[in-house]
């Protein structure tokens, strides 16, 4: 929770600075993912595996990068010393139904997790068990973690940031409205019709309402135009400025 302080100090000067240029930082990164999964692509295709398609894009790891240096650019500027900053390597936290698990970043200050982010993505043209798995896998990471967190896995950490953060090509299948099949029961009335970027959207604002996640943010982008970095927030609840504040104004508190 941040304090009545923390809000004062971070609608302070030196703390606006954090989100100086932050449009730019953004479009940088969405421009990085895009262009990391073309060069992915074409490797793959020079190397002759070309037979893997979309799946070598997804799996090269390397597309989310410029997210995670946004979210580690913020952590830096609330004081959260760069040695406190785990990414690529040692993300693995404690699990209470798995051994562990590893998350994208995390931050561990004192023998305390302050932090803990997932940063994920979709493109087409399948989105219908790709969605199915991303739900699932974000809220058994966050059961999982809380419930780890209950059982004082994090030794006598205060309660940790947790935070999902999702972008979705934004093509005509993702926008497309979806039926549901209802043989026994009604489906809740948000999701007849919806698209899968309306489910998303659904999803992240859900995650947070149910306090499975402290915030989370949800963007997408075109193929063509994101090269360029172009993108855009569907809503103002989720967007990536609003992440980054209550990101920033959890860590104040443990400067």
């Amino acid at each position: 929770m941040t304090h009545d302080l923390d809000s004062e100090r971070l609608n302070s000067m030196e703390i606006k600075k954090i989100f100086i240029d932050l449009d730019l930082q953004i479009r940088n990164a969405v421009s990085l993912y895009w262009n990391t999964r073309l060069n992915q692509q074409k490797k793959q295709k020079i190397s002759g595996r070309s037979d893997q398609g979309l799946r070598s894009a997804v799996t090269g790891g390397a597309q989310m990068d410029g997210f995670i240096d946004l979210f580690t650019h913020v952590i830096k500027s609330v004081e959260i010393p760069p040695s406190c900053i785990y990414r690529k390597k040692t993300v693995e936290l404690p699990g209470f139904f798995r051994p562990t698990k590893e998350w994208d970043l995390i931050v561990v200050k004192d023998n305390s997790l302050l932090a803990a982010i997932e940063a994920k993505s979709q493109v087409g043209p399948s989105f219908g068990n790709n969605f199915n798995n991303r739900t699932e896998e974000a809220i058994g990471s966050a059961v999982d973690l809380w419930t780890a967190y209950r059982e004082k896995a994090f030794l006598a950490s205060p309660q940790p940031f947790l935070g999902y953060f999702f972008m979705l090509e934004d093509c005509y299948s993702s926008n497309l409205p979806v039926s549901v099949k209802e043989p026994h029961f009604k489906v809740f009335p948000e999701f007849r019709n919806a698209s899968y970027m309306k489910r998303y959207e659904l999803f992240c604002r859900k995650l947070v309402l149910e306090r499975h996640y402290t915030a989370s943010a949800f963007i997408v982008s075109r193929k063509d135009s994101g090269l360029s970095g172009e993108f855009s927030s569907p809503t103002d609840d989720l967007t990536i400025k609003a992440f980054l504040k209550s990101l920033a104004g959890h860590l104040l508190a443990f400067e």
